[in-house]
C-alpha cells in the first residue's frame, strides 16, 4: 500500500466508526474557530495605530529636489503589518525609489475624520471620574487625533466627535501635528471588495 495513500483521510477520520465522527468534529471546530476569528476581528476591531515615516525625494514647489521623512498613521495589528501597508497605501504617489525610516505603536485611542480637512491634530483630553469610595476626582489622559483646517476646526470636529460620551472631561491641549494622511485597517470584507 502507498504510504501517501494511507495519511489522507485516516488523519481526520481514523479507520471508520467513532474515528470518523470525531474527525468531522474536529473539521468542523477548525472551521467554527477560523469563522469566529474572522468576525471577531471586523466586528469588534480595536484600532492599534502605527506612526510610519517615509523617506524619498520630494520635488519641491521651486523646482529643487528635497530628500523628506513624512509621518503616516496607520491601524494595523503588528509592525510588519504597518509596514506592509504604508508601502501599499504609498507606492502609487511616490514616483522613485522610497523607504520606511521608522513605525512606532503611539497612543492615539480614537481619531475623528473630516474629508474637508488637510491638518492633523493631536488633542490630549482628560475624562473625570469619581472615586466612590475617597470621593477623590482622577483624571485618565487619552489621545485623540482630529482632522481639521485650522485650530477653531479641530477644535468643533473634536467636539462633534465627543457628543455622545457620557464622561466628563476637560481639554488638556490641541497641537498640530505634521500627519500627512490616516490609513484605516483592511478589514476581511474590505479587502475582498
Amino acid at each position: 500500500m502507498d504510504r501517501c495513500a494511507s495519511i489522507g483521510p485516516s488523519l481526520f477520520f481514523g479507520g471508520g466508526g467513532a474515528d470518523f465522527w470525531s474527525g468531522v468534529l474536529r473539521i468542523f471546530l477548525i472551521f467554527a474557530f477560523a469563522i469566529f476569528k474572522t468576525i471577531l476581528k471586523t466586528t469588534f476591531h480595536m484600532a492599534n495605530w502605527f506612526e510610519c515615516k517615509v523617506r524619498y525625494d520630494k520635488m519641491m514647489e521651486n523646482g529643487l529636489v528635497k530628500k523628506v521623512n513624512e509621518p503616516y498613521m496607520v491601524d494595523a495589528l503588528s509592525f510588519t503589518e504597518a509596514e506592509a501597508r504604508i508601502i501599499e497605501e504609498q507606492t502609487p504617489f511616490i514616483s522613485g525609489d522610497f523607504s520606511v525610516s521608522a513605525v512606532k505603536r503611539t497612543k492615539i485611542s480614537e481619531i475623528f475624520r473630516d474629508d474637508t480637512a488637510d491638518k492633523w491634530y493631536l488633542v490630549k483630553v482628560a475624562f473625570i471620574t469619581i472615586d466612590e469610595k475617597t470621593a477623590a476626582e482622577k483624571r485618565s489622559v487619552s489621545q485623540i487625533l482630529t482632522a481639521g483646517s485650522d485650530f477653531k476646526n479641530a477644535y468643533d470636529n473634536f467636539m462633534n466627535g465627543m457628543k455622545g460620551t457620557m464622561a466628563d472631561f476637560d481639554i488638556v491641549s490641541i497641537t498640530e501635528t505634521p500627519i500627512m494622511d490616516v490609513y484605516n485597517a483592511k478589514l476581511a470584507k474590505e479587502a475582498g471588495e
